[in-house]
């Protein structure tokens, strides 16, 4: 199954604050996408501070991947400014699939 990556940026203006208020819902969506996320994590700035997040995912389609993202409450709460998605391979690393 394809691996996919989704780069979300906070936005801005009043991103920190969504982010704050929405974490809890976004933690137990997270949570309850089970083995389909294969790894996750907030991005964070050089001063410490979370600006977006991080997934790789499996899916079969880029369109399932996109509807998975739509559901994300960081993005229904309006969080991010971006979010890029892309197929991506894993070459390198531990937990590589064989």
């Amino acid at each position: 199954m394809p691996l996919y990556s989704l780069h979300c940026l906070d936005k801005e203006d009043g991103g920190a604050a969504l982010r704050a208020q929405t974490r809890p819902a976004h933690l137990a969506w997270a949570a309850g996408l089970g083995s389909t996320v294969r790894m996750a994590g907030p991005l964070i700035s050089a001063d410490g501070a979370m600006v977006g997040s991080l997934f790789i995912v499996e899916a079969d389609s880029l369109e399932d991947v996109r509807a998975l993202s739509a559901r994300d409450p960081y993005n229904q709460a309006g969080v991010f400014g971006r979010v890029d998605i892309h197929e991506t391979r894993w070459s390198i690393g531990d937990g590589k699939p064989a």
